[in-house]
């Protein structure tokens, strides 16, 4: 695995469990963060499990469903049958997932940046590693995409997310999602006494403070809170490539595209793909792995254009948020489509019911 982020780390894990030989190469040395919301929905929960894998409750914090709050209105819901979502810092994740893969067996190459790969393994400095199936994990700038010519992609619309600690007591048992007119906030608790914040915007020049001031409610909730890390920034967006695998190589995470960060659905999109990947290795079918991924992919996708549709968009932010309140059962039917528990086939049933309630507010 070329990346050890929690998609590579995944990646080993997964393989580890059918008995697959599994070595990551890293050039950096943990802990590795990165600027993401941080928190896991109850579909990425399941898959995080289902790799063995399990937080500290003292260093996690449990969200119930999603808010969704405008300049003027707020609703929210919960997750269906029960779901909760688990967030915590970065770092932690990370290291959890690293002790894990060392548990099951992985070998951790920190600090050994890998030069380049052939048909039969993989240059990691002045060493050649033979290596049956080649995994690329090394994030949305990937460099073995490129070296295994799977550059080709649809064109994505990026935006640009910024992120940022701060030491105050949750005020919700939900993931807030803030609707500006000129970016989205979010707001999840990863502690008893820690909050991580994130504005996603496509204006490359609005830093957090600033979009801090244009959401009132979220602007509110941190007077007086101090930071209690170092803003970070990212590049989000919705990324699809038309292929992520050719011959033995194989792209996972961010590497294989990505999905805006408005559907907090990054972490489990990686996992999900992880254990995938593992099946399709163990089997040596990894034309079965291109089609699980498309699948894999096409729901957070979808849901991010819907969501998206609200940028930029005040009145129609609102009118939403009027039928959400209005008719709860329409806000719930979504939230349960993002996380997998409705078939996209009622995403058509459930987009009349809210375009109809939308022409009747």
């Amino acid at each position: 695995m070329i990346g050890g982020g929690p998609a590579g780390l995944a990646a080993a894990i997964a393989a580890r469990q059918r008995g697959l030989r599994a070595v990551v190469a890293d050039g950096m040395c943990p802990p590795i963060d990165k600027a993401c919301g941080e928190g896991l929905m109850p579909d990425g929960l399941a898959a995080f499990e289902r790799l063995g894998l399990q937080l500290p409750l003292r260093e996690c914090f449990p969200f119930r469903g999603i808010r969704f709050l405008s300049q003027n209105l707020a609703t929210n819901a919960h997750f269906p049958d029960g779901g909760v979502g688990l967030a915590a810092r970065r770092p932690v994740l990370h290291r959890v997932m690293a002790e894990r893969a060392v548990q099951v067996g992985a070998e951790l190459l920190w600090g050994h940046t890998v030069t380049g790969i052939r048909a039969d393994g993989v240059q990691v400095g002045a060493d050649f590693f033979r290596s049956r199936w080649i995994v690329g994990a090394d994030g949305a700038n990937s460099r073995v995409r490129r070296w295994a010519r799977l550059e080709a992609s649809h064109r994505p619309r990026l935006r640009y997310a910024f992120r940022r600690h701060y030491r105050v007591r949750p005020w919700t048992d939900h993931m807030e999602v803030h609707w500006g007119e000129r970016c989205q906030g979010y707001a999840t608790a990863v502690g008893e006494n820690e909050v991580c914040i994130a504005v996603v915007s496509d204006d490359t020049s609005l830093r957090l403070p600033a979009a801090l001031k244009e959401l009132r409610w979220l602007h509110a909730r941190l007077q007086g809170a101090a930071p209690s890390t170092a803003e970070r920034g990212a590049i989000t967006g919705n990324k699809r490539l038309k292929h992520v695998c050719r011959s033995n190589v194989a792209l996972i995470g961010d590497a294989a595209g990505t999905v805006d960060a408005i559907t907090g659905e990054g972490l489990g999109l990686a996992f999900n793909q992880a254990l995938a990947l593992a099946e399709c290795m163990e089997t040596g079918d990894l034309a079965r792995y291109q089609e699980i991924h498309h699948r894999l992919m096409l729901r957070p996708v979808i849901m991010a254009r819907l969501m998206l549709l609200l940028d930029r968009r005040p009145r129609l932010q609102d009118r939403v948020l009027q039928v959400f309140q209005r008719r709860p059962e329409i806000f719930r039917r979504f939230l349960a489509l993002h996380v997998g528990a409705l078939s996209p086939s009622n995403l058509v049933w459930n987009g009349l019911a809210l375009g109809w309630e939308l022409l009747t507010v």
